[in-house]
């Protein structure tokens, strides 16, 4: 059966239509439950005014598939995935929409290591949700519909009560804080940070002012209705102005759910995840802490981070975009340390999936150990010129049957040769088709990308 429900990063759409309505919404929980088994599921979200009904929906779902459940409330993604196994949980499941504006939300499932769940997971939850559908009675009047009710409605009643257990983040907190080395590693940085005003809010003060830090916090105020507006990793320029207004060693910009970050130096310049991977992973190779000298990363990444690794012998090892995807061959190849330009970056020595707070906090003791700026650090790093542009499409149908892209693309390809690449590519979680071209001009390859998206416009164009 093709899958529908999920994307790359779970489910995601505007909260009250499908599969954000209560129906779908309970039923992807009452068969996670049902699939995780005996045990407590873990719930946790972000900021957005629709965490609490969704949170409600699914603990409804949950108790009747027969499992308990605890709710650490508004924390971070990373933070359910690690309460997860601290617990002994059977699972987890994080109410949150990313990046995304607050109508959006979404639900993202935890297995019981800890990882986000295998996409045979959710293929098998939508597979008994087609079934449960498909045997539903029809068009019934009440009284029928009761004397006719088949085992395989979901004995859900009403929307379940939750109570927060605060307890919960202080432990993630706590645990974040001894995954750094030495007391206090921060100390003598003054570090600027963007919430965006979302699950990192109420932590990101405390945690690195408890790692020494001298902190400035901006976009620390949720309503509900501002997580990711006008700021955060989608919206560089605030954490690039705040640095340098408050005279900060270095800026952190979250994104909603707080699973990754992306970092600025003194002056602003942004460092994305390419850039944090290129420092990161530089540092652990002079440490001998990097088994392989390999990292992951995906095929977004610029062409410039495996040109900069190359100079200390460390191999990039390329895969498909997600950080799902990402974590899942870093594990088969034995890898340490991977992530996304967008500022997904996992280190499997400390968690299991990105940890915006954690990614920041890392880089940050590199830099406070080093003695050096963020920018001298970074400074060996050298960006491709790149161009990336979407397309919003009515339909996905297959890239290699849309009339005239695969010449469009061909000849692009010719003409770069060795000296650049072309990624053509649909969005995970949105109806947008990704154009990114990497090559030696600028001004020559934003002109090649815009022969491609042409073709897809005029074929798929909503």
């Amino acid at each position: 059966m093709t899958r529908h429900l999920f994307g790359t990063d779970g489910m995601r759409a505007v909260f009250g239509t499908t599969p954000l309505d209560r129906p779908t919404v309970q039923a992807v929980g009452y068969w996670f439950a049902r699939l995780c088994g005996d045990g407590a599921l873990i719930l946790g979200g972000d900021t957005r005014a629709s965490r609490t009904e969704i949170a409600g929906w699914l603990a409804a779902a949950i108790r009747a598939a027969g499992c308990q459940v605890r709710s650490a409330g508004v924390v971070p993604t990373p933070a359910v995935a690690w309460l997860v196994t601290e617990l002994g949980a059977a699972g987890g499941i994080v109410v949150s929409a990313s990046h995304n504006p607050y109508t959006d939300n979404g639900v993202k499932l935890i297995g019981a290591d800890g990882f986000k769940v295998d996409p045979s997971v959710e293929q098998a939850i939508e597979d008994r949700i087609e079934d449960w559908v498909r045997r539903r009675p029809r068009r019934l009047p009440p009284k029928a519909a009761r004397k006719r009710r088949p085992k395989a409605d979901l004995p859900i009643r009403a929307p379940g009560d939750l109570e927060d257990e605060s307890e919960l983040a202080d432990r993630y907190l706590e645990h974040l804080t001894a995954s750094l080395p030495a007391d206090r590693p921060l100390a003598g940085l003054r570090i600027a940070v963007d919430a965006a005003n979302g699950a990192g809010a109420p932590y990101a003060e405390r945690f690195f002012t408890g790692l020494g830090a001298n902190c400035d916090v901006t976009c620390d105020q949720p309503d509900g209705r501002n997580i990711n507006l006008d700021c955060g990793s989608t919206c560089t320029e605030r954490i690039a102005a705040f640095t340098r207004a408050t005279g900060s060693d270095l800026g952190v910009a979250l994104d909603g759910d707080a699973d990754r970050a992306l970092l600025c130096d003194d002056q602003g310049r942004i460092c994305d995840g390419d850039i944090l991977l290129y420092v990161w992973a530089t540092h652990l190779a002079a440490c001998g802490q990097l088994p392989g000298r390999r990292i992951v990363a995906t095929t977004m990444s610029n062409m410039g981070l495996e040109k900069a690794l190359e100079v200390g012998k460390v191999d990039v090892v390329r895969c498909g975009v997600g950080d799902r995807e990402v974590v899942e061959v870093m594990r088969r190849e034995g890898v340490r340390l991977g992530g996304e330009q967008s500022g997904h970056l996992v280190d499997l020595e400390l968690g299991t999936t990105g940890d915006g707070l954690l990614t920041a906090a890392a880089v940050a003791a590199i830099v406070a150990a080093s003695g050096r700026s963020l920018a001298d650090l970074a400074a060996g790093f050298r960006r491709f010129p790149q161009t990336l542009r979407n397309v919003k499409v009515r339909e996905k149908q297959p890239l290699e049957s849309v009339p005239g892209l695969s010449e469009a693309v061909a000849s692009v390809e010719r003409e770069l040769g060795t000296s650049g690449r072309v990624l053509l590519r649909y969005s995970g979680t949105e109806a947008l088709a990704r154009v990114m071209i990497e090559g030696p001009d600028q001004n020559r390859i934003e002109e090649l990308c815009g022969s491609i998206t042409s073709v897809l416009e005029a074929e798929l164009g909503a």
